[in-house]
Parts: C-alpha cells; structure tokens; sequence
C-alpha cells in the first residue's frame, strides 16, 4: 500500500494519474471554504486541470473548514500535505483514478481562527469559493437572511472573532478595504438558483447588520458570479474507502469517489481574474440561469422525488432504486409531465438527452449513490429544488399526484423508521427547528402548515390537500410500493411541446 504525502508523490503507482505540473511552485490564489467530497470532485479538478497550463501557477487553492464535525478532513489534509486521489466511476465499470494537488494549503478554522483571517485578507487570495450546502445561506423563501442565527449573532458580537462563513468574510473583506486591497470575489459552487445573488444577499445582510458603510463597499465592489454545478459525489463510507484502497493501492484517509460525469457554467465575473478554466472544459456564459434552472428542476429534483419513497421502502442505494422499474417509472413521468416539460434545450445542454443521462447516472453501479445522502436536509432541499416545479404544476392546471406523493412520504419519513420498523437519524442541519413539531405531530397537516419548507400555495389548494392525506393514509396502511403502483397513470397530461 502506497503512503500519499508530499514525499511519496513520486512514488504513487503509475496507474493513478497525476497532472504534471511542479507543485513546488504553486501559490494559492482562491480560498475555498467547505471542503468536501463535492469540492474535491469538482472545482479542484477543473483547478487542477488549468494548473498544468502554463502561467497558472497563482492559483492553487488554500482548503478551509469551519465546523467542529470537519476534525476528520483536517487531520486528513494535514497527514497528505492536502493531497487525495479521486476516482472516476463510469455506468459501464471502468473507472479513472487520480491524485488531486491544487489543494497547496489548508486551514482548520477552530484551531486557528487567526491563520483564517489571515489568509482570507491576504492579497494573493483573489476568489473565495464555498460549498456550505443550501441552507447555509440562511435565506428564507422571501429572501431574508437569519440575523437571529446563533453563528450570526456571535459573528456580529464578535467580528474578530468570528464562527460562520460570512463573519470570515465580512471580517476578511473590511481589512482588504481598510488596506487598500482589492476585495476578493465569492463564488458560490452550493446548488442554488442564483448561488451568487443568493451569497450577495446573505454577505450583505450580514454586513449591514454589522456596519451600513462597508455592505455598501461590498455592494458596489465586490463580484458575486452566479454559476451551475453538475457531479455526483456519493459520501465516503467504509466500505467505499476499503474499495478504493483496492482499487488504488494508496493508503488516503480522504479518498473521494464520484461519477465520470462533470459540468460547470459560470458567468465570467471575476474582476480580479480567474483560473484558465475555459481551457479545461468550464463553460462560461453570460446567462447561467436557464443551466441552473435545468439543473436543479431536473438532476435535483429527481434526486429529491426519489429519496424519502425509497429509503422508506427499504432500499438504501440509489442504483439500487433505479434498477427497479416502478422507481424508474415514477421518475419517468416526473421527467416527462412534471418537472422536463416546463424548460428548453439551451447550447451545450439538449433537455431530452439530458433527462435520458440522468437517470443513466443515477443507476451507476459503481458510483451506488447513498439515498441517505439525498434525504439529509429535506427541510432546505424540497422549497429550493421542488416548489418551483410544484408551483408551476399547480398554475398550469397539470396532475399534482408524484409531488403529493413526495411530501407524503416525506412527511412519514420524518416519523423516524421505516416501514420496517427500522429506525434512522434524521439529519435536517437546516431547518430542524421548523421540522421539530412534524416530527412529533400526529397530524400530516403539520407539514402543510410549514410555508418555509412548502410554501403557501399547497394549503391553500383543496384538491392538492385530499390527495396529499389520502396517500398519507395509505403509505401507513398500504407501504410505499402499493401506494406507488396506485397513483392514476390516466392522470397524466400530454408533455408540452418543446422549442
């Protein structure tokens, strides 16, 4: 078994790939913030691919992790010198093994806050990066960001100091400002319609609470690219750390595991410059919209309308589910007559085609995707992926009985075990607060009384109300696959003609 450090980089097997360029001379010019499985299969492989290019070498990432639950990947970046292989898994079983080594610095915020801020206010950091999931953003369906958050509170109590993302950068952007250094851009890579308007909003929020002058400055100066993010990145568990060291024959703490697929649009945005992304299979567009809007309405949503219905039904493996017809099915039609039928094929992105890849991505046998990973923060997840769809089903007058379906179940998901009484955690990170009553109600109308997680326009829509309670009913007497095969193909509405 091969060790993988900086000192045994050379000696790594000739069967994982290395990018070629002189990691001696690399210097990190974007912070990322959020390392994780998502961000090492994908921004830090486009970064890796441009820091093989020439006159590149200004932009190898630094590695920064907030929370207490990150000890793990610390002690992992720290032990590698911040390298880890990740493995590219085709549907057909082949696979692509690499070693990852833009990451040329990493820093574990609770040990050293200061080293944080440092870095951050440090004039060679020219993008600041994030994955810190959906509902990091602690934005509400209206758009208000959550001052009254306990991180919030103690950022703005203490600038210096500070716990959340937004304490570091708004703490990091007034030095620049104060010194005279041009600010650094934010690049939100989190699943988000908007990602960058929706970080704008959260940073400036956060910084008018703390002081009107500098949000002001952020405003005007800083850049804030919206951009789609595209990779399945399944969590590394046990078992796929025991396979990828077969697979590999490297000794990696941190090894990630992901499909072969990967896509990225952004707006070119950067006014303190940016990697040779283009160079390297990045898209860039003045428009990322329609790309999100595809993504998330499709790749995301699917994901969502499967999660709760087959990890109650006992299954446990994305693959798995998708290589059961009625599974299958169920997210057919939602493709065809739910979710597909309201978009149009854009440049680079034909919507038949992509629907047909998505669901062969999500039944890729070596990739096995874990449904546990999609049903974390269901409470953030279903109003940014699914109600806009929802909405527009309900506004164009089309059959509502998958999304009803989905709530069902993910209200009977909520009660803790499946419907073999086998009991699972529950992890809404997110909106666990508003989730606690459904979570101890009786009563399917809990949910529905939830506008932040289903808005406002299901409780108030009695067709939608009746279907929702009856298969609620019937998921509790019936079990998911009866409950499924009972929903009325007849329902259906022909899809609409695509442009």
């Amino acid at each position: 078994m091969h060790t993988l450090d900086q000192a045994h980089l050379s000696s790594l097997p000739s069967t994982v790939i290395r990018s070629g360029y002189d990691r001696s001379k690399v210097r990190a010019g974007i912070a990322h913030i959020g390392v994780g499985g998502f961000h090492r299969a994908h921004e830090a492989i486009y970064t890796d691919r441009a820091l093989a290019r020439p006159g590149q070498e200004g932009w190898g990432i630094c590695g920064i992790n907030l929370l207490p639950q990150d000890a793990a990947m610390a002690a992992a970046m720290k032990k590698q010198n911040g390298l880890y292989t990740v493995s590219e898994m085709a549907p057909d079983g082949s696979h692509v093994s690499r070693v990852v080594e833009c990451m040329v610095e990493y820093l574990y915020a609770p040990e050293n806050p200061a080293a944080v801020l440092d870095k951050l206010s440090h004039p060679d950091i020219r993008i600041v990066s994030l994955t810190i999931t959906e509902g990091g953003y602690l934005l509400d369906e209206h758009g208000a960001f959550n001052l009254k958050h306990p991180t919030v509170a103690h950022d703005l109590q203490h600038p210096s100091s500070p716990q959340g993302a937004f304490g570091y950068l708004v703490e990091a952007l007034a030095r620049r400002r104060k010194a005279g250094i041009k600010p650094f851009t934010v690049l939100s890579c989190d699943n988000l319609r908007h990602n960058g308007d929706q970080a704008r909003r959260a940073l400036v929020s956060f910084a008018k609470a703390r002081d009107p002058e500098l949000a002001a400055w952020i405003e005007r100066e800083v850049a804030f690219p919206n951009g789609m993010v595209d990779r399945i990145t399944p969590a590394t568990d046990d078992a796929a750390r025991k396979k990828l060291r077969e697979l590999t024959q490297v000794d990696d703490s941190a090894p990630v595991i992901c499909e072969d697929f990967i896509q990225w649009v952004l707006e070119d945005h950067f006014p303190n410059g940016r990697p040779a992304w283009d160079a390297v299979g990045v898209m860039f567009t003045q428009d990322v919209s329609p790309y999100e809007e595809a993504k998330i309405r499709l790749l995301n949503a699917t994901h969502t309308m499967l999660s709760y219905p087959a990890f109650l039904s006992g299954l446990r493996r994305v693959d798995d589910a998708l290589h059961d017809k009625l599974f299958f099915s169920y997210l057919r039609g939602f493709l065809d007559h739910d979710a597909g039928v309201w978009l149009k094929s854009l440049p680079g992105l034909e919507i038949p085609a992509y629907k047909d890849k998505l669901l062969e991505r999500f039944g890729n046998r070596a990739v096995s995707d874990q449904l546990a990973r999609l049903c974390s923060d269901g409470g953030s997840k279903i109003p940014g992926f699914l109600l806009p769809t929802v909405h527009a089903i309900l506004d164009g007058g089309r059959p509502y009985h998958r999304v009803a379906f989905l709530l069902a179940a993910y209200d009977r998901y909520l009660q803790g075990k499946d419907e073999k009484g086998e009991a699972y955690p529950i992890h809404e990170p997110n909106a666990r607060t508003q989730l606690e009553p459904v979570m101890k109600s009786t009563s399917p109308m809990t949910l529905l009384s939830l506008k932040e997680v289903v808005g406002s326009k299901l409780p108030a829509h009695p067709g939608f109300v009746e279907l929702y309670l009856k298969l609620r009913k019937q998921l509790d007497e019936q079990g998911v696959v009866a409950t499924l095969q009972s929903l009325d193909p007849a329902r259906e509405s022909p899809p609409i003609a695509q442009a």
